[in-house]
């Protein structure tokens, strides 16, 4: 169910110029890339891209879902990583979005680390944002 625009908590503004192959900038300044297409979509790759900067962002939401999770569970996530890898490719209503999410969890069992991992895919509000339109697969 989508938020109210009264329970918003933050929000973070940012500003593009040129699309994907120019600059974008928060409106604080704490973030001001360049950015440009890689060079497998023909670009060259000088600068990050909007791939790069949304498996950042999902990493590390999907992290801080992860420490929700362990913290309800009683389990350690210490030293733990997300790793989200963003592919971007043509489909039929020109171009979508596939993420692969990884986590390292070395202070718990396998199946534990799933269970986690599972869960928290259901409360990271970049997962719930991706349902329906993105494939995201838990690896």
């Amino acid at each position: 169910m989508p938020i109210q625009q009264s329970e918003v908590l933050y929000t973070a503004v940012a500003t593009a110029e040129n699309g994907r192959d120019g600059r974008v900038a928060t409106d604080d300044g704490k973030l001001d890339v360049v950015v440009n297409p890689p060079e497998e979509m023909g670009g060259s790759g000088a600068g990050t891209n909007p791939e790069q900067l949304f498996a950042a962002g999902y990493s590390a939401c999907f992290q801080g879902a992860l420490a929700v999770v362990a913290r309800q569970e009683g389990a350690d996530v210490t030293g733990s990583t997300v790793t989200a890898k963003v592919g971007i490719g043509r489909n039929d209503d020109g171009f979508g979005l596939v993420v692969e999410i990884s986590a390292a969890i070395p202070a718990v069992d396998a199946a534990t680390a799933r269970s986690l991992v599972e869960k928290a895919h259901q409360v990271c509000p970049y997962s719930k944002a991706a349902r329906g339109d993105i494939t995201v697969t838990l690896a």
